[in-house]
């Protein structure tokens, strides 16, 4: 699939539910969310059905999200399913962590390709004020399980001003013993996380070569996304940056976006989707939903509306563990 300014759309992110053991104040209110009918959720094998035909114009590799996706029962059952799909070369997963421990060895088994892991302090008291929930050491202890089962291994971090702002240089820290790859990403101003202030690209980075010294860029390829990589010396692993704010990347955009209703979205700041899975329930043949699915591309925005650089102001996004964080 390729959308009017030429970018080839190969990368699925696929939402398996909008639930999540966590309340993350950027994220979720404390008292947790009013959730999808549990009718409006996608059933696994709807989730592979529409995700074979997204592979045949072109889906590569598939990320899986939530909410929480470790939440969902059959999780590995559909790796394994998504592994069978012709075109589909790499499924990947992103998890809070809390649960993962406890799925390794069988995500493992079903054929999942890499982790990545939401951290954003290493600090107890911190976490649980970030998440409103305790967490940490499991979490932590889950990373060096999936370290130790030789799974590839990202840590996404979102730094946050008066939050978490003074982790940065600690969590980067990780990277320098274990050959995983700490990103920073900027926060997007969706749903609550707009009431919060994040940290520039250029502020993490500062930071963290005033401890480590000078962060060299790093040329080769690591995942499917926007991430641009720095090698810190002495460190085994490498530090990523994804400034969607202050630096953007919408002109190398190369994903879509499938919620756990169903829901096909185009750009996370743009109202136009495709209901996909209405289109299955109500009967419509592969061909159908394809169509629908290139329609999408073919209105698939030039850019997001979350940095200035772009000039566009058609934003309406939702909280992101409606729509796959």
């Amino acid at each position: 699939m390729t959308d009017p300014y030429g970018r080839a759309l190969d990368y699925l992110r696929l939402s398996l539910t909008d639930m999540c053991n966590l309340r993350c104040i950027y994220c979720m209110p404390e008292e947790g969310a009013a959730q999808l009918p549990r009718e409006a959720v996608l059933g696994l094998e709807e989730c592979a059905h529409l995700c074979r035909i997204l592979a045949g114009l072109g889906i590569r590799r598939v990320k899986i999200t939530g909410g929480e996706p470790l939440l969902r029962n059959g999780l590995c059952a559909l790796v394994r399913a998504l592994a069978l799909i012709p075109g589909v070369e790499q499924i990947t997963l992103t998890t809070n962590g809390i649960l993962l421990g406890g799925f390794l060895s069988r995500l493992r088994d079903a054929g999942i390709g890499a982790i990545n892991v939401s951290l954003d302090t290493l600090n107890p008291a911190i976490f649980r004020r970030i998440a409103r929930r305790d967490g940490l050491e499991q979490v932590l202890q889950a990373i060096g399980q999936a370290y130790a089962a030789g799974l590839p291994l990202k840590i996404n971090c979102v730094p946050i001003r008066g939050l978490n702002d003074g982790e940065v240089v600690r969590i980067a820290g990780l990277a320098k013993e274990r050959d995983i790859a700490v990103r920073f990403i900027e926060l997007i101003p969706a749903g609550r996380a707009a009431a919060f202030q994040g940290l520039s690209e250029a502020e993490v980075r500062a930071a963290l070569e005033a401890e480590y010294g000078a962060l060299s860029p790093f040329r080769g390829r690591l995942g499917n996304g926007p991430a641009e990589y720095y090698a810190a010396e002495g460190f085994a692993g490498k530090i990523g940056f994804i400034g969607a704010v202050s630096r953007g990347f919408c002109e190398r955009c190369n994903r879509l976006r499938l919620t756990s209703a169903g829901v096909l979205k185009a750009c996370l700041s743009s109202g136009r989707s495709a209901d996909l899975g209405a289109l299955l329930r109500r009967g419509a043949d592969d061909g159908e939903i394809a169509e629908a699915a290139q329609e999408l591309v073919r209105r698939k925005p030039r850019a997001h509306s979350f940095s200035a650089r772009y000039g566009i102001e058609d934003h309406r996004a939702d909280e992101m563990f409606l729509v796959g964080g």
